[in-house]
């Protein structure tokens, strides 16, 4: 039938949320729907079936929709591995890193791939939900754009703008929204919608009335917080914890400054018997039973990171009086003794000391591996699965004690005094099993099976329940 457009007043005004929610309620209705979104930054990302990457939560809409996720449904995904440059990624593949500048003028051509990508699920679909990136009222952002009203204007499309109200000044940022627009692209806006209401909302209605008639667009309807609703990140860290046992087993993780891939923590944050806690600049790790290193976009800068912050010395005497260790991803890469960088992907430095609290080195390599991995653990012999996502290649002796076996192939490490482990596989939490028999290896002895996938499902079914119950979702429908 067409393209509907969701854009937001400001970052994590609810965008994702609401096309989450709406993939899900068409796809109740039996109607072939499919998330997009044009451009996307974050460093939290998914692997598809074909071996692309995309960001994590057009991961999660697809879900929603009842498919697997694809390329197509990201075709730009920008990862940021500075303050001014990222890795820019078309199709699902690494183009190579750009900085900020390079890229403003590489728009152009990403907007073909953008515009090939979108035609295909065009043809596929019947509806396409498309998620916009920050503000369409970025003024230093909008030549070139292919992220918000620069794709509704080249796909000519309806356009949605959502507001948090709970940041306050909801009416200021719709109208201030509103007013930075071209004419062109104010006719485009069909309406908008509210976010996270708490309260009586009849004391809101004088707002929205004034809302309606100021502008000339509706209010499609008004969304109320959810406490407690867990949907995937799209970037930022999530500190919510719901432990509720008497002594949960403590587990800290360094948010480094290019964390990658923090949803692996999803179901630890969600698991009654775990307070898990994220430590940033400045703060003073407590005592833990377990630390984890996460996955990075700059392994060898994150690194540098944490000796700076003290982590070494913390590790140490963490190690020294039988806490636990784990490293993902980039994380495991910073335990080894080196990191090399023969061809500068990362930095300038070709080497790089690592940890060295285990003996393998690593080298870093211009190509990613993409794969979608399965096979058995071997704490307690038990069903894994994820995805990998990395441009290195470890080697040494400590990897002949692997920590599971993925497709047939030993992968990961697991140290001879049974305190540090490491691997690249991303989502070992996510299976019951897995996390449980990890969670026993951490001193949880008594440690509960969590069904993380029921979990995300239910808030996907929760948030479009409450769309169902607070939107027009008919006026919706003859937008396309």
């Amino acid at each position: 039938m067409g393209t509907l457009m969701i854009q937001g007043t400001t970052s994590d005004a609810g965008k994702s949320a609401l096309v989450t929610a709406i993939c899900r309620v068409l796809h109740r209705r039996g109607i072939k729907v499919a998330p997009f979104k044009p451009q996307n930054m974050a460093l939290n990302s998914a692997v598809t079936e074909e071996g692309g990457e995309i960001g994590r939560a057009q991961a999660l809409q697809a879900q929603a929709c009842g498919l697997e996720p694809r390329s197509d449904m990201n075709p730009v995904l920008l990862k940021p591995n500075s303050d001014t440059g990222c890795q820019v990624i078309i199709h699902g593949k690494a183009l190579g890193n750009m900085a900020a500048k390079e890229y403003h003028h590489y728009k152009k051509t990403a907007l073909q791939a953008v515009l090939v990508s979108h035609q295909r699920l065009q043809q596929q679909y019947e509806m396409v939900i498309v998620e916009g990136a920050g503000s369409p009222a970025e003024i230093n952002l909008r030549e070139n754009d292919i992220a918000n009203m620069g794709f509704a204007e080249a796909v000519d499309c309806p356009v949605i703008i959502v507001a948090d109200i709970d940041r306050g000044g909801v009416f200021a940022h719709l109208v201030g929204t509103l007013a930075l627009l071209s004419e062109s692209e104010k006719k485009r806006v069909k309406g908008f919608v509210i976010n996270r209401f708490r309260g009586d909302i009849a004391l809101l209605q004088p707002g929205l009335e004034w809302l309606q008639q100021h502008t000339g667009k509706p209010v499609f309807g008004t969304l109320p917080y959810l406490h407690g609703l867990h949907l995937e990140a799209e970037d930022a860290i999530n500190h919510q914890n719901i432990s509720s046992a008497a002594e949960p087993l403590k587990i800290v993780v360094p948010a480094i400054p290019r964390i990658s891939n923090h949803t692996d923590f999803d179901p630890l944050r969600l698991h009654p018997q775990v307070e898990l806690q994220f430590i940033t600049r400045g703060q003073t790790p407590p005592p833990a039973d377990l630390v984890i290193l996460p996955g990075s976009k700059s392994v060898t800068a994150d690194l540098n990171w944490l000796r700076q912050q003290g982590w070494h010395e913390y590790l140490q005497h963490h190690l020294r009086y039988g806490g636990k260790l784990l490293g993902i991803c980039g994380g495991y890469q910073m335990l080894g003794k080196q990191i090399d960088d023969p061809e500068e992907i990362e930095s300038p430095l070709q080497q790089t000391p690592g940890l060295k609290l285990l003996d393998f080195t690593t080298t870093l390599k211009p190509h990613k591996q993409l794969l979608r991995s399965s096979g058995t653990l071997t704490l307690g012999n038990v069903t894994i699965s994820g995805y990998q996502i990395h441009a290195g290649e470890s080697q040494g002796p400590a990897l002949q004690r692997p920590l599971m076996v993925l497709d047939g192939k030993n992968e990961g490490v697991v140290s001879e005094d049974n305190q540090i482990i490491g691997s690249y596989l991303h989502g070992l939490f996510e299976q019951p099993e897995a996390c449980q028999a990890l969670l026993q290896w951490a001193g949880l002895t008594t440690a509960e099976p969590i069904n993380y996938l029921a979990l995300r499902e239910a808030g996907i079914e929760r948030i479009a329940d409450s769309v169902e119950a607070h939107i027009d979702i008919e006026s919706l429908l003859k937008l396309f």
